[in-house]
């Protein structure tokens, strides 16, 4: 439970190494969705009062 581990986090670190404790890269939840924001939608001004 330590450096030396293999099996744990903190023991990949140490060896630089990847596996099921530390992965090497995060794979998207849907392999087909992609990660295009839409852009925020422009907030209308308020429409001035006329003045008697």
């Amino acid at each position: 439970m330590g450096k030396g581990d293999r099996r744990t986090r903190r023991g990949k670190t140490y060896r630089g190494s990847y596996g099921n404790s530390r992965l090497h890269s995060l794979q998207p939840a849907v392999a087909g969705k992609s990660t295009v924001t839409k852009p925020a939608a422009a907030k209308k001004a308020a429409p001035k009062k006329k003045s008697a």
